[in-house]
């Protein structure tokens, strides 16, 4: 028999997939000393791999359309994808009754899937006994929002009435949750920094250690708001040969249009020391042969470019309100942790001066905490363990 405590983990990814790898790592921490459940909401890309320890659910898949709304990603109707969610969620608590809940992002994000979510929350807060309620975050948060004030506090709020904690997945040396999160009255609820959050250390045998090898290898993360990104590395690439010969692979993201990548194809045309491939199941092991690289900041990939020390150009993805990445790259540059051009100044010759100032710059060492994933499933057990002993229950108003 199991006797091991039950989690249920909420992820949904709408735009790319960061949130995705990032939750998979977690839940593979975490199924050493839980039974998990993993519920996925988005599109899972070709080739990712699960843990195998985990049972994993898939709700019809919602993601998000040009104008940023919800978008059923099956042959679903939206209505009727929403529902079938709810109620397969809500199923799904009452026959898991985990004894742990924990969902990723919300209310901090997703405030479009509270639809399904407050019932959820509702419903853990119903049973008895209830279930331990966990938040799991990364380091920083979308701000800019026209009511972001409101928006704070009514996470602020959420939080105190069906939380029993949040999980930040930063080292607060590097940034805090109060740097991008700034309700008018403080959580009552506890937040606990866990360190930066990354998959378990890939094998040197890997067969993606040699693709990279002596390359400027450019990546798009999932590859949907790559694109301006990839089309400038191509036409750089005709100012960056004739300075430096270094082959070039383009990782495209397994999201990527199929237009998108035939107009890459087209353009690499004459340069066959450019390579383009959808994906790599271990960008890590890519980036530990490469001799630099150039991408997008998104969480994981500049956990990516920590782990292995390569030489890193970030050109953070910044369109709309989206300005995490332009932090996270900011913030990387300050400490001489990587270079970073801005999305508005990138053109074909700033990214080919870039590089070329690139391939001769080498990164500070770090001290980052980059130990989040068995640091959150020690604390999530400590949560459970003070539970048991009556010591932490959230209490609703």
């Amino acid at each position: 028999m199991n006797d091991r405590p039950r989690l249920l983990f909420y992820c949904q990814h709408a735009l790319g997939m960061g949130h995705l790898i990032r939750s998979l790592a977690l839940v593979e921490a975490f199924s050493s000393g839980f039974q998990v459940v993993f519920l996925n909401g988005g599109r899972i890309p070709e080739g990712i791999p699960f843990p195998e320890d985990i049972e994993r659910i898939d709700l019809p898949p919602l993601g998000m359309n040009d104008q940023a709304d919800l978008a059923s990603l099956s042959h679903l109707p939206l209505e009727a994808a929403k529902q079938r969610r709810r109620t397969q969620i809500l199923s799904l608590f009452a026959d898991y009754q985990p004894d742990v809940l924990l969902i990723e992002l919300f209310p901090f994000g997703r405030k479009k899937f509270a639809y399904e979510l407050l019932p959820l929350l509702k419903q853990a807060r119903r049973i008895t006994p209830t279930s331990i309620v966990v938040c799991s975050l990364r380091d920083i948060l979308v701000t800019g929002r026209r009511d972001q004030q409101r928006h704070d506090d009514r996470a602020r709020w959420l939080v105190d009435r069906y939380f029993d904690a949040v999980l930040v997945h930063s080292d607060p040396a590097f940034i805090g949750l109060k740097d991008s999160f700034h309700p008018r009255k403080p959580m009552a609820k506890p937040v606990f920094y866990t360190g930066f959050v990354v998959p378990r250390k890939p094998s040197s045998l890997s067969p993606e250690a040699n693709l990279g090898t002596g390359r400027l290898v450019v990546s798009a993360g999932g590859g949907i708001v790559g694109e301006r990104l990839l089309h400038c590395a191509i036409e750089a690439y005709s100012i960056i040969w004739p300075q430096k010969a270094l082959p070039m692979t383009l990782i495209t993201g397994p999201f990527v249009p199929e237009s998108t990548r035939q107009l890459l194809e087209r353009g690499r045309k004459g340069s066959p020391d450019i390579q383009i491939l959808r994906s790599v199941p271990d960008l890590t092991a890519v980036l530990q042969s490469a001799a630099a690289s150039i991408s997008q900041c998104g969480y994981n990939t500049a956990m990516d470019v920590l782990r292995t020390g390569v030489p890193a150009l970030f050109v953070p993805y910044a369109q709309g309100r989206e300005n995490e990445q332009l932090r996270r790259a900011q913030l990387l540059a300050r400490r001489s942790l990587a270079l970073c051009l801005p999305e508005s100044q990138l053109t074909p010759k700033s990214l080919a001066d870039t590089a070329c100032r690139l391939l001769t710059f080498r990164p500070n060492p770090h001290s980052l905490a980059l130990n989040g994933a068995d640091t959150s499933c020690e604390i999530v057990q400590h949560l459970l363990e003070n539970d048991r002993m009556g010591d932490c229950r959230a209490t609703v108003a």
